[in-house]
Parts: structure tokens; sequence; C-alpha cells
């Protein structure tokens, strides 16, 4: 039960290192102060540009990775790396380093999928094809998100119903394609009202509250 506290716990506070704050830092630039305000890939990608925006990816997607890795190792339980990956998704979007807030989570919820057992990996890689689709088709990066987190729940839930997965696994997905809903509910408004941001656009220098 220690392990298994000192993971969760461990997990929250490796989701809770803000990448994308960090790389502005790094340029002298608060990327909270640009575009949407958001820390996350697509938004350092547009304030900072794409080499920037790809070491915050794959920053961001080792937070989950390491995290169901940690718990595959210490406790070795599917509860617990479900456990771990929904804390270090948390720790992103309600980082202890800013606040209580962050990004909206999509990159994390995918590497804490990606080191799941076989086949659970084909969620996120068929997720993150269809992300890419979605983003060619649209050039809206929430809307591919949202489409791809959901289309990858589903297959994870095909698998369940196969007997191929744990629950848990798909207990995981679940709420982390909640949560991305939830993170994208300003990005649903900007959607529907037709003003949202397409992928490309530069990052402008965002207005003082």
């Amino acid at each position: 039960m220690i392990e298994f506290a000192a993971v969760v716990i461990g997990s929250y506070l490796i989701g809770s290192i803000p990448s994308g704050l960090v790389m502005g830092r790094l340029k002298h630039i608060d990327v909270r102060e640009y575009g949407s305000g958001n820390i996350g890939t697509t938004n350092v990608l547009r304030t900072l540009g794409a080499r920037y925006g790809a070491i915050v990816l794959v920053a961001d997607v080792l937070k989950g990775v390491i995290a169901v890795i940690m718990a595959r190792y210490v406790v070795g339980s599917a509860m617990c790396e479900m456990a771990a990956g929904l804390a270090a998704v948390a720790g992103h979007d309600w980082s202890l380093f800013l606040k209580f807030r962050g990004g909206r989570g999509v990159a994390t919820s995918l590497g804490g999928l990606l080191p799941m057992t076989m086949p659970a990996p084909l969620s996120g890689i068929i997720g993150l094809a269809i992300f890419a689709l979605a983003v060619l088709a649209s050039r809206y990066v929430s809307l591919a998100s949202i489409v791809g987190s959901v289309s990858a729940l589903v297959v994870m839930a095909v698998f369940l119903g196969l007997d191929r997965v744990p629950w848990q696994y798909l207990v995981y997905i679940a709420v982390v394609v909640s949560l991305i809903i939830y993170q994208h509910r300003d990005n649903i408004s900007r959607l529907l009202s037709g003003t949202e941001s397409k992928f490309g656009q530069k990052g402008e220098k965002r207005q003082p509250q």
C-alpha cells in the first residue's frame, strides 16, 4: 500500500512539471501570455515554433509513460498503472507548481496509454492516426484531439469486449477522455461560434485581463 501511494504521488509530481512553461522560460517568453494562454504543445508551437513544440510534446508524453512504467515495475498491477496514469494527467491539468492550473492533458494521456500491455497501445496509435487525419481535414487541433481521444476509447472498449485488456485500462481511457473534453470546453464554444484558431496560426500576444 505504501508503494502504491508513493507511485501515485510521484506520478502526480511528474505530471505537474510544466514542460511548456519551462521551454518558454528558456526563451524568456511566458507562453501563457500568448495565443490561447495554454502551456501545452499547440500553444508552444504557435508561440515558439515547431522545434520547441515538438520538444514539449515529447516531454508531456513522457510524463504519462514514466508514470505507468514506474507503476508496473514498483507495484506490478493494472490498478496501480491506471492510478499512476490518472495522477500524471491530473498533475498536468492541475499542476502543483502553477497554483493547480495547467494544460489540457492530451499528450500526457496518450503517454499513459502507450506502455499499457498489448494490444492496448493500438488504442493510442489508432487514436493518434485519427487525430492526424482530423487535423489535416479540419486544421482544428482541439477538434482533432477530441475526435482522436474518443476513437481511442472506442478501440479500447472493443479490446475489453474481446477480453484482451484488463478493465482498469478502459476506466483509465474513459476518465482521461472525459477530462480532455472538459478541458476543451472553451475550444468547443469557439468551434461552435467559428472563432477557434486553426493549426498553423501564430500565437498573438494576449490582452491583459
